[in-house]
């Protein structure tokens, strides 16, 4: 992706773009990006703004959702039950453009794609999801995840399929050994539903294997929940190593499958799922709109970029505050953003927003645990805010049939949220 103008033009520029609906025609909303943000946007801004001419741009065909995969590692689920098509989104009078984003012009609000196409909008909604920082960790680049896999982005379902292999081809009592990254990155409690699940595939095949987790931090979402179900479903199998007991790992070495932490520790597993540092995905970073975090800033009042007026920015590529980069608040900070939008262009102020999040994780077939926040623009901080007393975890305890039900919860979450964006 390659930028028409410098940076210093994108702070400077005055925006030619109405702040009404066009006189002639309907007002153009370009949403690029097909996933949990992008898709929702589309969907919601034709249901509930049929005035808007909607376009999403989206290079795949098809989008594989980050969550629920976990479940394809247990083998509960297969990929094709995680696989969603485009066509709803057409019903609705979405025009979807299958093709990639090459230039960018904020300034002139032009987008041209890799076929030649250029697109013209008054707003656009841009949910591109993360990019891999292949530098940050010595080793590991694109070839290395062809032997030690992220999966981590699920694009066409590769890295999700050759992970399951793995695991499938390991002797019963090899060891799997996973990098866990430090904040902020997509899905915070990704990491330890992955452990969870492939201990619970373990459990059943290979049940004298062992799982040893490394971990650039030292605190975990819903710690207390995960640990007390490891130790109850899966009892020495699986060995959580913190930061400060030398889990930072900082160099792989994918031929001798080894995963190297920071006091020169060096573990060589069977199998290795390496989940990197992440950053804004490269269509909101080479176009200087992601600053020196990685992660794009925006006005927490309409989620719009704070270097290009009328880009609003939602989901994984967000700098979020205290927020975390889940599924559930791309779809809800998609909703809001194309409500700020709406209003803009028919010259209005933008409704507040209230961005509302709720996160299942799988920990056996039949278990699941939660956590729920409540978050708002905050003037002082210009960013966001949990609102106080809104937020709550599932209860600890042996509480089998609240583990049941938040697992029946979940599935119909994933089915209700996937309908919500794909139709």
């Amino acid at each position: 992706m390659t930028v028409s103008l410098p940076r210093r033009a994108l702070l400077g520029a005055t925006l030619a773009a109405p702040a009404l609906a066009r006189a002639q025609g309907a007002a153009r909303l370009l949403v690029v990006g097909g996933g949990f943000g992008g898709a929702t946007a589309a969907s919601y801004a034709r249901r509930e703004h049929p005035w808007l001419d909607v376009t999403l741009v989206e290079q795949r065909r098809s989008y594989i959702t980050c969550p629920y995969s976990n479940r394809v590692l247990a083998g509960d689920l297969a990929l094709a039950d995680i696989t969603h098509g485009y066509e709803g989104l057409r019903a609705r009078g979405v025009r979807v453009v299958h093709d990639r984003a090459v230039q960018h012009d904020p300034v002139a609000r032009r987008l041209r794609l890799g076929g030649g196409e250029v697109l013209s909008y008054d707003r656009m909604i841009l949910s591109p999801g993360i990019a891999l920082r292949h530098d940050a960790l010595e080793g590991y680049d694109e070839a290395a995840s062809a032997r030690m896999p992220h999966a981590w982005t699920a694009a066409d379902g590769a890295q999700i399929t050759l992970l399951r292999r793995q695991l499938e081809a390991m002797p019963d009592g090899g060891v799997v050994g996973l990098v866990i990254p430090p904040n902020p990155y997509r899905c915070p409690p990704g990491p330890y539903e992955r452990i969870s699940l492939i201990a619970s595939y373990l459990s059943k095949h290979k049940p004298r294997s062992k799982i040893l987790a490394l971990d650039a931090k030292d605190t975990f979402s819903k710690q207390a929940l995960f640990q007390d179900a490891w130790r109850a479903l899966y009892p020495g199998m699986i060995e959580w190593v913190s930061a400060t007991n030398d889990g930072r790992v900082v160099r792989v070495d994918p031929e001798a499958m080894v995963l190297e932490t920071e006091f020169g520790t060096r573990h060589r597993v069977e199998v290795a799922n390496v989940i990197p540092p992440q950053s804004a995905a490269a269509i909101a970073t080479d176009t200087g709109l992601a600053d020196s975090t990685g992660w794009v800033p925006v006005d927490p009042r309409t989620l719009e970029s704070r270097v290009a007026p009328g880009v609003h920015v939602v989901g994984d590529a967000m700098f979020p505050g205290p927020m975390p980069k889940s599924g559930f608040l791309a779809n809800s900070e998609a909703k809001a953003a194309v409500s700020a939008a709406a209003a803009l262009l028919r010259g209005e102020a933008p409704p507040e927003p209230i961005l509302v999040n709720t996160c299942y994780s799988h920990i056996g077939p039949e278990y699941a645990i939660s956590v729920a926040n409540i978050f708002h623009a905050d003037a002082g901080s210009r960013s966001f805010a949990e609102v106080p007393g809104s937020g709550g975890t599932s209860p600890r305890g042996d509480l089998p049939e609240q583990r049941r039900l938040e697992a029946l919860h979940a599935d119909g979450w994933y089915a209700s949220i996937t309908r919500d964006m794909f139709g």
